[in-house]
């Protein structure tokens, strides 16, 4: 019995140290998604500034885009998918690939994965992707890694410009939920940014054309961004989730140990009692004080 309470005693001790850590994974979640949003402000600012460059060169001139594109349905499909780099996010990652596979012309679809996670399972799934690249794994690290994408998407376009690049990445919700969000990135849409004609032109020293390819290019890159951060955001508040369910679930299981330890200490009194009263019990036929001779 005293083995059996030691076994159990030695399952709370682990189960309290297990918990400590979940705590503290949950509260370095929380720090994260934190950092990220406070760095959101920042990116589309950025964003806000590149855009009114943009109209202002379209104000200047009667250009209405950057090339004359294909119809979009004949638009060969580039998806990036942003996925996690470490795990315990619950299905995170099942729900952005979910959101591939079932891409109208998935089959057809160049797919490019980003974090080690994401590739794993798209290994798990079958489903082949051209290119990898491990995710941020914390906010200062989202415009290497934006860099990085940048780069082999417009690797990509120059290579084949008939091609339309989406990005599918998560976003939080309140009340713990993430929804998946799916934004092109090219062909670059010019429309959203005209204006009316200012009374002050822009003095222009570049050609239009190059201008605006490398404001594009700009301004594709600084979405990349905001899609990394909120994806950022989005992975630890549903690893802070996954750890709120963790913590119960190690909470209940100390409440069971806990009453089991109670049950076999009760048991192990139980038994030292009827022990020492089967011990102090007088034997039969020998009681103190009869005279025998």
């Amino acid at each position: 019995m005293t083995r059996r309470l030691s076994e159990i005693e030695g399952r709370m001790a682990t189960a309290h140290q297990l918990d400590a850590v979940i705590g503290a994974m949950r509260g370095i979640a929380a720090a994260r998604e934190r950092e990220a949003q406070a760095r959101l402000a920042g990116i589309r600012s950025v964003a806000a500034t590149v855009g009114e460059a943009i109209g202002r060169v379209l104000a200047a001139t009667e250009h209405q885009g950057s090339r004359e594109s294909p119809p979009e349905r004949y638009l060969a499909p580039v998806l990036i998918v942003l996925c996690t780099e470490q795990g315990f996010v619950g299905a995170f990652n099942e729900r952005l690939l979910e959101c591939v596979e079932s891409w109208p012309s998935h089959g057809t679809a160049t797919l490019f994965v980003v974090g080690t996670r994401g590739a794993a399972l798209a290994d798990e799934r079958g489903l082949v992707y051209d290119w990898s690249v491990p995710m941020a794994s914390h906010a200062g690290d989202v415009m290497r890694v934006a860099g990085r994408i940048s780069d082999a998407v417009f690797a990509r376009f120059d290579a084949h410009p008939a091609s339309a690049i989406w990005l599918i990445h998560a976003l939080a919700k309140e009340g713990a939920q993430v929804a998946v969000v799916t934004r092109r990135l090219v062909p670059f849409d010019f429309d959203r940014f005209k204006s009316g004609p200012r009374l002050r032109l822009p003095l222009l020293t570049l050609p239009t054309g190059k201008m605006l390819a490398g404001l594009a290019e700009r301004y594709v890159y600084v979405e990349l961004c905001e899609g990394l951060m909120l994806s950022f955001a989005a992975e630890n508040a549903a690893r802070m989730t996954a750890m709120l369910a963790a913590s119960d679930h190690v909470g209940e299981t100390l409440k069971a140990l806990t009453r089991e330890a109670r049950i076999v200490r009760q048991d192990e009194i139980t038994t030292e009692i009827v022990e020492l009263a089967v011990a102090s019990a007088p034997v039969p036929g020998s009681a103190s004080g009869t005279d025998v001779s």
